[in-house]
């Protein structure tokens, strides 16, 4: 079977549509069309139900997905693991990467590695944390660089590289900032701005507060630790982020017994055989981390 059947009809499905799909992979609707057209002649059944302009799997076609998917996934492993056989740092090096440490972590990481190893196609995706972690279990990225889950899992060998202390913060005219010896009873009275409980970090601190018998007035919640920054700069609450982010928009706080740190690093699939560019990935990511 042409695997440029397959590609479109993964197209489709990740798309939603033939046109979007086309654009998506550089090709004509009309030669989408009939890569579809050939592919379920040679299946011999429909793979999609088009009603008006919704493009919907059909049973077979829902069928197909995983095994195409399988099927493509381990023709790229092939061909990485033939050219790997001359030692040759070359090919295309899939990343998964968390919003945060792409910007405040990784940019000199990235940096040398395209200096370094310049034959090397860098296919970067960034996106939250858990879902770089699901996406690496599943066998659909070499490497992670995200933050690392609280929990082991068989299948994923997990690497930390940083330390990421959380620090506790607001907006300098906060009323906060006016209480003195401030403690965690205190703090949880007052609107908190936290990570989604769909977060590590999240779940983190929100474990940290019960543990401790405290309830957190925490009516608002984002991923995007950017999106937090602002909220509390503008004081509509307080939060915990990563040293790395505070600023003169922001008054670092103290409170008695309050300490959390995450921990940053590198994730891979412990049954996958790493290409020579994903080795070469970890030995400069290493190179960098906390001493």
């Amino acid at each position: 079977m042409d695997t440029q059947l397959l590609e479109a009809f993964i197209a489709v499905v990740e798309t939603g549509s033939f046109s979007r799909a086309a654009e998506s992979i550089h090709l004509t609707q009309p030669a989408i069309s009939k890569r579809i057209a050939l592919l379920e002649e040679q299946l011999d059944c429909r793979l999609f139900d088009r009603i008006g302009r919704n493009v919907n799997l059909t049973e077979a076609g829902d069928a197909l997905l995983p095994r195409a998917k399988n099927l493509l996934q381990e023709l790229l492993n092939t061909r990485q693991h033939i050219r790997d056989l001359s030692g040759a740092v070359s090919g295309k090096l899939g990343l998964a990467i968390s919003h945060h440490i792409g910007l405040h972590r990784l940019p000199p990481v990235l940096k040398a590695f395209n200096n370094e190893h310049g034959e090397v196609t860098l296919d970067i995706d960034f996106m939250d944390s858990e879902v770089a972690y699901e996406a690496v279990r599943q066998g659909q990225f070499e490497l992670a660089v995200i933050t690392l889950a609280p929990d082991d899992h068989p299948k994923i060998l997990a690497t930390p590289v940083w330390r990421d202390p959380l620090c506790l913060i607001s907006a300098p005219d906060h009323r906060l900032t006016q209480i003195n010896n401030l403690n965690i009873s205190e703090l949880s009275v007052y609107p908190a701005i936290l990570p989604g409980l769909n977060t590590y970090t999240g779940r983190m601190i929100k474990k940290f507060f019960l543990d401790r018998g405290e309830q957190l007035d925490a009516s608002m919640a984002t991923n995007y630790l950017e999106t937090i920054k602002m909220m509390v700069s503008v004081g509509l609450g307080w939060s915990m982020l990563p040293a790395t982010m505070l600023d003169q928009s922001l008054c670092a706080l103290n409170c008695k017994g309050l300490e959390i740190e995450r921990q940053l690093g590198l994730i891979h699939h412990r049954d996958k055989t790493l290409s020579n560019a994903a080795r070469a990935f970890i030995e400069l990511l290493l190179s960098h981390r906390d001493t």
